[in-house]
């Protein structure tokens, strides 16, 4: 068992959560924040039992930061 990182973000429209550290594109959704948890859950199981332990990134990710620039 590993712990995750998940990324959440709240729109008009719902929740969309998704992992970094993972190969590959692995996404969640849902009306409320644990919708979107618990959505992006059963979506990190199933991408792992379908490739393997080979999505994994090799190197742990310590930390987490979101900023934001002006382009």
């Amino acid at each position: 068992m590993r712990n995750l990182k998940i990324i959440v973000e709240k729109h008009e429209d719902g929740y969309i959560a998704y992992p970094i550290g993972l190969k590959g594109v692995v996404i969640g959704e849902g009306d409320t924040y644990e919708e979107a948890l618990s959505d992006v859950k059963s979506a990190i199981v199933f991408h792992i039992e379908s490739f393997g332990s080979d999505v994994f990134e090799n190197e742990e990710i310590l930390e987490t930061f979101v900023a934001e620039v002006a382009v």
